[in-house]
């Protein structure tokens, strides 16, 4: 008999056995819809085997779905990333699948002339049949010929016109690779002739597109894209971006050099687009993707070329549900797809230098920014000597290099990656902090809304006028800033200027994103406050002036990156400056100035900054010279989760080059009622680390209300 494994989008550890009907023919990829206990569910067939008739019979497959079926290496990438993420097929199938699950465009219902004289010629049904020059929607049509729907109506029940429904496009315009791209300056020409000939080659390379802010990058790939696509007529290229709002810009840098638009994959697109995608993608008839993380779980047919712009951004780090980074996901997909793979920043992970610095990726540098255009000066302003006044954040060097920026009629962005008014609401008469139910995160003043937020877990509640712990009225008192306390500020100072926020809060869509980005780039912002999400990839020809307001934020805590992202968060804030012909400068507010990371960054020496990085890592075997993993334990019963965690303790391997730390209580050790323990795992890079995490969580059962989470190279330590 034939038996087809079938991968569930559900969190199930494997694929499950069924067997097939006689007749049915079903190959891997195929999607099926296969009994599960009393529920009919729809899943993907990893493969299909002849095996010796069985003691206990098998459920049948109930149906094979028409429709695209995935490609061998979707289905490899999809197993593999299981295997390396040491997680079941169905997490990274349910990602893979959604688009072809997504709701379908309905057929557009267009109206059309049928030839036959209408029985009473008005002068209104005349303008229609006027105006009916091609098929159109009705309102349009009665819009071109100023009448009511109802004559458009009454033409349809006379028979004179009649509605054609006709079904949306499902290819995408085909991009034109001979279209001749930005000039390059010999830098730029010198890094675009090795990746054209990387991908021309073909097969399996990676290089790492290693330049300064505004030293064009971007033009670089570009051609390297045109390359891939001029080599193969099927070609399909993937590119990766950390942020929504980072989309709209490079479509329309994608659509001046190709001559069409790429399509989009992210959470923002609708579901029947979503559908349209992945279709084109999985037929071949769409060439250009351009998405977020989840796009490398795509069915591509032909994928030639995947380029991760940011690549050192933290946000390609998924640390939910399937846990994943994209980045690493990207390279594998690359080796499994024999493609070539970019991974392009300006402030590279140190992964990926080391990489680099090894020669397992191609090292192409970019020393100079385009044109004439050069590097900010960056100076520190150490506010242990020029302070604040009190209940204010931005210091008077901060605020005397704004007034100089917005008299010449320039632009000022003042950067602090934190949401909201507040990051803390504190009862002035008992000390009670503001924290969200059942969580120890604390709740977050958004004074736009007049509500308390946890960022964490997205609770949400009016700002209470008296303390909900002792009662007192008017007690509640908002500690530090966010972005939306420092923009107050800044109208203050400048209450003729005009001052936006840009942030996760403010701008929700791609669409808002490209209008605030339109906004900045055409001078009508004079003072954008921003987080990260302006903080990389944008250019603003007018911004020359940039204030870290709390350059310190990111070295707090015990993450051991945290050195490593705060200087790439500041050294790109920092770039946004002078990225055109007029010169620019950063002004970064910390106490801490003898820190590393401020240093390197105020004398521009990244070198510097990573070679000590390098070394502390070194020493202490952490990535890149050793491996990490977490494991996190939660559930509602502390002393169950305490048992479960202590017995997991004791039944760890003993593996050579390996190192197991805790059980600890995680520093959020509440989440939505739910106590949260953690492991840490430090291996040496030639021990085999998945194996041993496989292992060890399979010598502990785990109790039905213990939720196991494992977390490969992890990012965060929460």
């Amino acid at each position: 008999m034939r038996v087809a494994s079938v991968i569930l989008p559900l969190p199930l550890p494997e694929a499950f056995d069924y067997a097939e009907p006689a007749g049915m023919g079903l190959e891997a990829g195929d999607q099926v819809v296969v009994p599960l206990g009393p529920r009919m569910m729809a899943g993907v067939v990893a493969e299909v085997r002849e095996v010796p008739g069985q003691n206990r019979p098998l459920k049948p497959v109930l149906e094979r779905r028409e429709g695209f079926r995935l490609p061998a290496n979707t289905l490899a990438f999809i197993r593999w990333a299981a295997r390396y993420s040491v997680d079941g097929p169905g997490q990274p199938m349910s990602i893979a699948v959604r688009g072809a699950r997504a709701q379908k465009a309905r057929p557009e219902r267009l109206i059309v002339v049928t030839g036959k004289a209408p029985t009473r010629a008005t002068p209104a049904r005349l303008r229609v049949l006027s105006a009916a020059t091609a098929p159109m929607p009705a309102m349009s049509l009665a819009q071109a010929a100023d009448v009511s729907s109802g004559v458009i109506k009454g033409l349809i029940d006379d028979g004179v016109l009649e509605v054609h429904l006709v079904d949306p496009p499902t290819d995408f315009p085909e991009p034109d690779h001979t279209r001749p791209g930005s000039p390059l300056n010999p830098s730029q020409a010198a890094a675009a002739k090795v990746l054209v000939a990387m991908v021309s080659q073909g097969g399996f390379q990676a290089a790492l597109l290693d330049g300064v802010t505004g030293a064009g990058k971007t033009e670089v790939y570009l051609e390297a894209v045109a390359a891939a696509l001029a080599a193969d007529p099927n070609a399909q290229v993937l590119v990766l971006l950390p942020e929504i709002a980072l989309t709209q810009a490079l479509i329309a840098r994608f659509q001046t050099r190709f001559g069409v638009e790429p399509a989009e994959w992210h959470s923002g697109i609708a579901a029947p687009y979503r559908r349209r995608v992945w279709e084109a993608v999985a037929g071949g008839q769409c060439r250009i993707v351009v998405g977020a993380r989840s796009a490398l779980f795509l069915p591509f047919a032909a994928l030639r070329l995947i380029v991760v712009d940011e690549e050192h951004d933290g946000s390609y780090k998924q640390e939910d549900g399937f846990i994943y980074h994209a980045r690493d996901l990207a390279v594998a997909r690359a080796k499994i797809e024999g493609a070539a793979v970019v991974l392009a920043s300006a402030t590279p992970s140190l992964e990926s230098l080391w990489n680099a610095e090894t020669g397992r990726y191609r090292w192409l540098r970019l020393a100079s920014r385009h044109g004439a255009a050069q590097l900010p000066d960056v100076t520190l302003i150490d506010l242990r000597e020029t302070p604040p006044e009190a209940g204010q954040w931005l210091s008077p060097p901060l605020i005397q290099a704004m007034a100089e920026t917005y008299a010449r009629g320039e632009q000022s962005l003042l950067f602090l990656n934190r949401r909201g008014y507040a990051p803390l609401v504190l009862c002035r008469a008992c000390g009670e902090r503001m924290t969200a139910p059942d969580t120890d995160s604390w709740l977050v003043e958004h004074r736009y809304t007049n509500r308390l937020v946890c960022h964490l877990t997205g609770f949400s509640m009016p700002k209470p006028k008296a303390c909900p712990h002792c009662g007192a009225l008017d007690s509640l008192a908002s500690i530090g800033p966010g972005v939306e306390r420092v923009e107050e500020e800044a109208r203050s100072l400048f209450p003729d200027a005009r001052v936006a926020v840009f942030s996760s809060d403010t701008v929700f869509t791609a669409e808002a994103a490209k209008e605030m980005v339109r906004s900045m780039s055409e001078g009508e912002i004079d003072i954008l406050v921003a987080t990260q999400a302006a903080a990389k990839g944008h250019d603003f020809p007018n911004l020359t002036l940039v204030g870290v307001v709390d350059a310190d934020l990111g070295l707090r805590g015990g993450d051991l990156r945290a050195a490593e992202r705060t200087y790439q968060l500041l050294a790109q804030a920092s770039g946004r400056a002078g990225r055109r012909d007029r010169p620019g400068r950063a002004l970064i507010q910390t106490y801490a100035p003898d820190h590393k990371v401020m240093e390197a960054l105020a004398a521009q020496d990244r070198n510097a900054f990573v070679a000590a990085e390098m070394g502390e890592r070194e020493a202490a075997g952490l990535p890149p010279f050793g491996r990490l993993a977490a494991i996190i334990a939660s559930g509602p019963d502390a002393v169950v989760l305490e048992t479960y965690v202590r017995a997991l303790a004791a039944a760890a391997p003993n593996v050579e080059g390996l190192e197991v730390y805790g059980p600890a209580d995680a520093p959020l050790g509440l989440i939505r009622g739910r106590r949260r323990k953690r492991f840490l795992v430090r291996a040496n890079r030639n021990v085999d680390l998945q194996a041993f995490l496989a292992a060890w969580k399979a010598r502990a059962k785990v109790p039905s209300s213990v939720r196991v989470t494992i977390d490969v190279d992890p990012y965060s330590f929460l």
